[in-house]
């Protein structure tokens, strides 16, 4: 009989891959708004 794994972490996969790449381009897609909007003067309420 194979030892068992006594810690029950989950070993990643693809799908957490995709959520990484989907937090990158949500980030990403974030910051190039702010700096498009900073070209019409945009200012952050304060």
């Amino acid at each position: 009989m194979a030892p068992r794994n006594t810690d029950n972490t989950p070993a990643p996969d693809v799908y957490v891959a995709l959520l990484s790449v989907s937090l990158a381009a949500l980030i990403m897609g974030v910051v190039m708004l702010v700096l498009e909007l900073n070209k019409y003067g945009w200012k952050m309420a304060p």
